[in-house]
């Protein structure tokens, strides 16, 4: 292990693909991703890498870039956050079909309008079904060790299949941690080399990628990537032990603290998993049995591994960073889910929170262990808004 910097989330991504060294990279800046594909092709053009580096005129052509490069052969990485992933809607659902599995960094930050640069989960959520394997990091070290695993959970044989590593916009892109870089050995080692499947440059075997599919295959085809997506959470669950076994940093599908004894839970993603540990450690030492649960992978979702946590508690409050309008979101449906067979689940009520970078406080987050202890709260409540 190397001696500990300081770097933020996004040139830990760069620092993460520099060691992987993909065949493509295709990409479009936008704020605040941009420092990712700005480091990384400085990288290309020191010749610290011999990737092949294309700066696309638009996030559609980046991916579609990065879908053809995949489908030839190559191993491939991309970038983007907020407007640009939107921009990408097409293609995305292209790349998964088509089981071309690229890793995309996603620097979470809120979709428009109005216009906001800032965090929140609404432009990962409105991809959610997308067919994209979705991982999520709470800080720049996760950022970093998400995105070695993210080649291999995505590049497995039982996978194939696009995944975003997601990371909070400003929050953890631009935020200076802390952070231990592994030896370029050992990730070349343990990410492996590249292995396509039927890719089109291999003349011998004749491959056709993207033909128009009838009603007679459609359906069908669009079933494998669920297999695939069940596939995906014991793959990650491998390739999380291994990495584990690596580097001493232990990781999950979803992860619980301070659960064991607890009656009341606070689930969430991203960074603000670690303002809730800090609540509940708070509430701890006033002798009240609460723990929080985080979620890592996002998609495909971990229903089973989610109610083991659920078991037993009396209340539970999900935190979403998006919001569904209408109903409750994304997070808190699946949480929902997780519950739906069990017998005398908790109450599960669901907050919005931090939307267009809005701060959460530990203050608020106490408010609301407050609230779920003792039964009060809407099914949905919108945590922090001026009403």
């Amino acid at each position: 292990m190397s001696e500990p910097i300081a770097v933020n989330g996004d040139m830990a991504i760069a620092m993460a693909w520099k060691q992987i060294n993909p065949d493509v990279v295709a990409a479009y800046p936008i704020t605040p991703q941009t420092i990712i594909v700005e480091a990384y092709s400085d990288f290309v053009a020191d010749g610290t890498v011999d990737t092949e580096y294309v700066c696309a005129e638009s996030e559609h052509s980046a991916l579609s870039i990065c879908v053809g490069s995949s489908a030839a052969g190559a191993r491939v990485a991309t970038a983007t956050a907020s407007a640009g992933l939107a921009f990408m809607w097409e293609m995305l659902y292209v790349t998964s079909s088509m089981r071309t599995p690229i890793v995309m960094a996603v620097a979470n930050r809120t979709l428009s309008g109005p216009i906001n640069i800032h965090c929140d989960h609404s432009d990962a959520m409105g991809a959610r079904d997308s067919g994209w394997l979705q991982i999520f990091g709470e800080n720049v070290q996760e950022a970093y060790d998400n995105t070695l695993m993210a080649f291999r959970i995505a590049e497995h044989m039982k996978v194939r299949l696009p995944i975003m590593t997601c990371l909070d916009g400003f929050i953890i892109t631009h935020a200076l941690e802390r952070f231990e870089l592994l030896e370029d050995e050992k990730v070349k080692a343990f990410v492996g080399p590249y292995q396509p499947v039927r890719p089109l440059l291999d003349v011998k075997t004749p491959t056709t990628y993207g033909p128009i599919a009838m009603p007679e295959y459609y359906y069908e085809i669009k079933y494998q990537i669920v297999t695939a997506m069940m596939n995906a959470m014991d793959v990650a669950r491998q390739v999380m032990a291994e990495f584990a076994e690596l580097t001493g940093r232990k990781y999950d599908l979803v992860e619980g603290y301070r659960t064991e004894d607890a009656e009341y839970l606070m689930v969430a993603m991203g960074s603000t998993a670690g303002t809730v540990r800090f609540v509940v450690d708070q509430l701890r030492a006033q002798g009240k049995k609460v723990g929080a649960v985080k979620v890592r992978l996002f998609r495909p979702f971990p229903a089973d591994d989610m109610a083991k946590f659920l078991k037993g508690k009396k209340a539970v409050a999900v935190l979403d960073r998006a919001m569904s309008p209408g109903t409750g979101a994304a997070l808190y449906m699946d949480v929902l889910e997780s519950a739906s067979r069990m017998k005398d689940a908790p109450r599960i009520s669901n907050y919005v929170y931090g939307l267009g970078g809005r701060d959460i406080m530990p203050g608020q987050l106490s408010t609301v262990f407050e609230e779920i202890m003792a039964g009060k709260g809407e099914r949905v409540n919108y945590l922090g808004v001026r009403l």
